[in-house]
């Protein structure tokens, strides 16, 4: 049977997600994440980035990190126009999370499609065949303001999860633990939105900069959502919905 077709409006503001075939890690180290975020940057734009041909025809290069930020640094100055507005992202062993704008039509889409690319580096590399995601990707509408600042928060400690398995359900038993772990973790946007600059270049910060406030305002924010956490979930059932088991 056909697809439905997927209903994405102009402008509007959309969590994205998706995770690994058989809840498969997509990301088995370091490399693989830096790669996927260098992806985030370079095929958010209409032109095709030739730096993938590149860096083939460099693999084995000695100098290959010196080349690489140069590389990057000429990508950068071209200042491509984006097919989507990426406002936060996170990277977790076997899913991802992205807060998307679209702002050119069929942006959310084209992008993703570019962004599933990564899936031929990751088989080439990790010596697999076949699909690596369990599907094409998830896109829940953000429809409010409450919507909004919930996903903001939401995505952002989602890696939690990796030091508290269940803390969804329940308040962090290590509180200060916690908000380290999430300051020093270094595969989402949250970092960038408290002022560590982590991954400047992947993300337009200033729309949740205007709807929350300064780095201090974000980091109080998500901050006050770790301790009441379990509370918020519990009181609105309405936008529980909105969240899909990625564990």
């Amino acid at each position: 049977m056909p697809r439905t077709p997927r209903v994405i409006e102009r402008d509007g503001i959309y969590h994205v997600f998706n995770r690994g075939v058989e809840k498969r890690k997509i990301y088995m180290n370091n490399q693989d994440f830096s790669r996927f975020c260098i992806s985030l940057e370079l095929f958010n734009c209409e032109e095709e980035a030739d730096f993938w041909s590149f860096l083939s025809g460099h693999y084995k290069d000695k100098n290959l990190n010196r080349l690489l930020t140069e590389k990057l640094h000429e990508f950068r100055k071209k200042k491509l126009k984006p097919i989507v507005e990426i406002l936060a992202f996170c990277l977790m062993p076997n899913h991802f999370h992205f807060i998307l704008r679209e702002i050119v039509e069929g942006g959310i889409s084209k992008f993703m499609t570019k962004l599933g690319g990564y899936c031929t580096y990751f088989n080439l590399r990790h010596k697999r065949v076949g699909s690596l995601f369990q599907s094409r990707f998830k896109s829940v509408p953000i429809k409010d303001e409450r919507q909004l600042g919930v996903i903001f928060n939401y995505v952002h400690t989602n890696p939690v999860e990796l030091i508290e398995r269940g803390w969804k359900n329940f308040n962090v038993k290590d509180y200060k633990m916690t908000i380290e772990f999430l300051n020093n973790y270094k595969w989402s946007s949250y970092g960038d939105y408290i002022g560590e600059s982590i991954h400047p270049f992947i993300t337009r910060r200033d729309f949740f900069h205007d709807f929350i406030g300064n780095t201090k305002d974000c980091r109080n924010f998500t901050e006050e959502w770790v301790k009441a956490k379990a509370q918020i979930l519990s009181d609105d059932d309405r936008i529980k919905t909105i969240f899909l088991d990625l564990d």
